[in-house]
């Protein structure tokens, strides 16, 4: 049975952790409807280890669903469609390993898509390492690249020539620089990337702007994230409320603890009225072990889209109390529209 989290306020205990990051007390009313995509049963083995990083496009009346698939070589980018968000036919793998030469030689996997004129560009995390088989867990760098297609489901050509975020040092995106969201704006294209930086052997995450009006070209990164590395966020999906003109931005929070160390432990919400500034104290837990019904553990990255009155939010977890990174479903959750800002 779905559950709602709409009598919980600000009142809320706020939680505390082990290296005091910041937290929230404030929360979204957020309806969970709970598993909407089990792994396990993709074609040829996709999923056969988990399904995971749900991002959802529509194009008419349907739903494209790209979902990381831990398979039998590795974490591949995976499509599956939808009339109705709730019930989805598995396509299969839409991307492939590249040769040991190219730095998607491990995972291609995560993509998000953005169409210009009669073209689909995706952007899509790459990396040369993993942990050993047979889980093959994406490890540092985490890397953007690109490929490009007529078709939402494909086929999708690799364009290698391209490095649209390529990573820096000293910055804050030393060994993430990872594709997010992208708003198409009247003067050029926005992406809410991924960066993450080491230091003192401890990862520190957030998010960045990056900047383009040519979308086979290397991106212009902020200098300095949206907020800063000690929020310890990561992934981004991005809804506008017209009625408000206010932006959401839907996020992956870090969470720590003794037993578990660091994992996802929430799905977080921060909002702005200017898509290029946003405010740390403007900030809410959407979803978490207390108003997800199938899992109390681990709560993995959203990704929202609007379903007729409601926003619909995707997002995957272990279920149960575990944190681990496999054996993941995808669920999904609901938020009434228009969308109000936590008081």
């Amino acid at each position: 049975m779905a559950m709602t989290i709409a009598n919980l306020t600000a009142s809320a205990q706020q939680n505390h952790y082990l290296d005091n990051r910041p937290s929230t007390t404030l929360r979204m009313p957020c309806t969970d409807a709970g598993v909407v995509l089990k792994y396990g049963d993709g074609p040829d083995s996709c999923d056969t280890y988990g399904a995971r990083e749900a991002v959802v496009n529509k194009v008419g009346n349907t739903y494209y669903l790209f979902y990381d698939g831990a398979g039998k070589t590795g974490w591949l980018s995976c499509l599956a469609t939808s009339n109705d968000l709730q019930t989805w036919t598995k396509k299969g793998a839409i991307l492939t390993l590249g040769d040991s030469t190219k730095n998607d030689s491990k995972s291609a996997s995560s993509p998000w898509v953005v169409q210009d004129g009669g073209t689909w560009h995706m952007f899509y995390l790459g990396t040369p390492h993993t942990t050993p088989a047979p889980y093959r867990i994406p490890s540092f760098p985490y890397l953007t690249m690109k490929a490009q297609s007529q078709r939402l489901e494909g086929p999708w050509v690799k364009q290698y020539s391209v490095t649209p975020l390529p990573p820096k040092g000293n910055s804050y995106y030393t060994v993430t620089s990872s594709p997010g969201f992208i708003v198409k704006t009247p003067n050029e294209y926005v992406m809410f990337f991924s960066g993450a930086t080491l230091t003192d052997g401890i990862t520190r995450r957030t998010l960045g702007i990056a900047r383009t009006k040519d979308l086979n070209a290397s991106w212009v990164m902020g200098e300095q994230p949206i907020v800063p590395l000690t929020e310890q966020v990561e992934n981004s999906s991005v809804y506008f409320e017209p009625t408000t003109g206010t932006w959401f931005l839907f996020t992956n929070h870090i969470g720590i603890t003794k037993k578990d160390g660091e994992y996802t432990d929430a799905v977080w919400v921060y909002w702005s009225k200017d898509l290029y500034y946003w405010d740390t104290k403007h900030k809410a837990v959407v979803l978490d072990g207390k108003n997800c019904t199938w899992a109390k553990g681990a709560i993995g990255m959203p990704s929202v889209i609007p379903y007729g009155n409601r926003l619909a939010l995707l997002y995957d977890a272990p279920g149960g109390t575990s944190t681990s990174h496999m054996l993941r479903n995808i669920g999904l959750a609901w938020l009434d529209l228009p969308l109000k800002t936590p008081q």
